[in-house]
């Protein structure tokens, strides 16, 4: 052997040893220290996750001072209005997942609807080819807020005005703006001063506020005033819904007094699956939670736990699936009013099993129909554990960033525009019509362990979220990551025909993807955020994360 080539062996027995260690601890659950990150959050009696720490540390007080998850919940929806006002607002939507004590598991559907006025003859008449995120028509009911009355009413123990109290508070003393929600906004400008109710109530001067300054809601905090004071009933059929309804008459809007007077939530019997020995549940259609338990399904076939967390090899399997539920839910999926396929025909297993068959281990399926997209949205996600074993799992949307872009003059409502998801064929499903809910992206998700409630998630991100919850679990349940690190795991998500991939995907992974044939494109924004709190009450202990891809946190006592 000559000098060089003992040179050259030398050199390598030095890098594998400086670059072999992982410098991990002697516990591999723990995370490696010499780089950045976050460890989970532990607490013994109760547990709040949230994506702004402000919203997390209100919902705790709310806790401590002797209220319930549902409380705590509703306080914390309440302060993200504010902290988060492109993502969430009373002009919006929200779902929710409640585990109650006795282990019994009930849903909400606090989702709005299209004008009773949506006629199949009106639609012929305005000869739609798509409802767009900026037609006035994208514009549904607010439900909302109805349902946080809902579930006040039902298993709070605070009043609407106890729990949006510190909202209100926040809303006329102002907030300092966060890295990511400044980020975002900035985006928005041209947008929000295209509108008078958006320029006056959103943009400070005519731009988005930057990182750290103090951005203050003198209306919105009037018109939670008014809810607090004169219930729901204000915003369905009094002068906020007055003031609404001027702003969507003066658009063009079909929207009418009597289309906000019977906007209601409703209950709903969750839908279920099981995964790596938990039971996971999901609300019902009109929601797309549907999707992330028929792809769970799917992948229940595979043998994920035999490949690396990283490999090419499982995001093969995973992006596959998740294509031939997205098949079903684009042709399914719908206000279940209007459904031609019960919920549970599609978790059946033999539909399951031809769907199992369709997927080639080495091939990407270029089927166009799994190519169908949504536009992005912005939502807020949060998770709550009481002390007493209440958990909700909660979510609130006005759709995409600051929803419609209008907003009410005098009470500062930013409207939704979620209708974007209806379609305008009368022959599917989900093409609007009277007083119809259209499909949803937004999912709260539990897992169960032997009837006992093991964790409350979710992870936001429009079209993503079914992924993103189908990812999450494998982290956590497959490949056993704690939730902080199920969190934070780099993500990729295909649609339109391509394979989104945040930064921290490796060339590796990506390459191989790409020998199998998927079209990869680096993403300019990360995919979504979530939250995770994992119930262990054998051993009295809560285990919580919050997304860094937010400006959130995980808080307990």
């Amino acid at each position: 052997m000559g000098p060089a080539n003992e040179r050259q062996i030398q050199r390598q027995k030095r890098l594998t040893a400086l670059t072999g260690c992982n410098y991990l601890s002697k516990d591999a659950a723990m995370r490696n220290f010499h780089l950045p990150g976050r460890s989970p959050v532990m607490s013994r009696n109760a547990m709040v996750a949230t994506s702004s720490s402000l919203a997390s540390i209100e919902a705790v007080n709310v806790l401590r001072a002797g209220g319930n998850a549902v409380d705590a919940a509703i306080t914390a929806a309440g302060v993200l209005l504010v902290t988060e006002p492109h993502m969430t607002g009373i002009g919006g939507d929200c779902f929710a997942l409640l585990s109650l004590a006795d282990g019994k598991i009930v849903g909400l559907n606090g989702s709005g609807r299209a004008s009773a006025n949506a006629t199949a003859q009106w639609l012929r008449n305005e000869q739609l080819g798509e409802i767009g995120p900026n037609n006035i028509h994208a514009v549904t009911v607010p439900g909302a807020v109805d349902a946080w009355a809902k579930l006040l009413e039902k298993y709070g123990t605070y009043t609407l005005s106890d729990a949006l109290g510190p909202a209100i508070s926040h809303a006329h003393a102002g907030v300092p703006t966060s890295q990511r929600t400044a980020f975002d906004w900035r985006d928005e400008v041209s947008r929000l001063s295209r509108n008078k109710g958006s320029s006056r109530h959103l943009l400070l001067n005519g731009r988005a506020p930057r990182v750290g300054e103090i951005m203050h809601f003198p209306a919105l905090a009037a018109s939670l005033e008014k809810i607090a004071t004169h219930g729901s009933e204000v915003f369905y059929q009094g002068e906020l819904a007055d003031d609404m309804l001027k702003v969507l008459a003066d658009h063009g809007s079909i929207l009418d007094h009597k289309d906000f007077a019977e906007t209601k939530a409703t209950w709903c019997e969750p839908l279920k699956t099981e995964f790596a020995g938990r039971t996971i549940f999901e609300l019902p259609p009109n929601g797309q939670g549907i999707t992330a338990l028929i792809s769970l399904n799917i992948l229940k076939s595979f043998n994920l736990g035999a490949l690396k967390p990283d490999s090419s090899q499982r995001w093969h399997l995973e992006i596959e699936a998740m294509k031939q539920a997205t098949i079903l839910q684009h042709r399914y999926i719908a206000d279940p009013e209007f459904m031609d396929m019960a919920p549970a025909d599609l978790l059946d297993n033999t539909l399951v099993q031809k769907m199992v068959t369709a997927i080639n281990l080495d091939v990407a399926n270029q089927n166009p129909e799994a190519h169908i997209g949504l536009p992005g949205t912005d939502t807020v996600y949060l998770s709550v554990v009481d002390e007493n074993g209440m958990a909700v799992s909660f979510i609130n949307s006005i759709y995409q960033s600051f929803g419609s872009g209008i907003s009410t003059e005098n009470s500062g409502i930013c409207l939704q525009n979620r209708g974007a998801c209806f379609v305008t064929d009368p022959d599917r499903p989900n093409c609007i019509g009277p007083s119809k809910r259209p499909r949803h992206t937004i999912i709260p998700g539990l897992v169960q362990k032997n009837n006992q409630l093991e964790a409350v998630f979710g992870v936001m991100g429009g079209a993503y979220q079914p992924m993103g919850h189908q990812s999450v679990l494998v982290n956590r349940y497959i490949y056993d990551m704690d939730p902080q690190a199920a969190l934070d795991f780099s993500r990729l998500f295909h649609q339109n025909g391509v394979v989104g991939v945040e930064g921290g995907i490796s060339a590796e992974t990506s390459i191989g993807l790409a020998e199998m044939g998927h079209k990869l494109e680096k993403l300019p924004n990360p995919l979504g955020g979530g939250q995770f709190i994992h119930c262990d009450r054998l051993s009295n202990k809560l285990i919580g994360g919050s997304d860094h891809r937010k400006d959130g946190s995980a808080a307990g006592y």
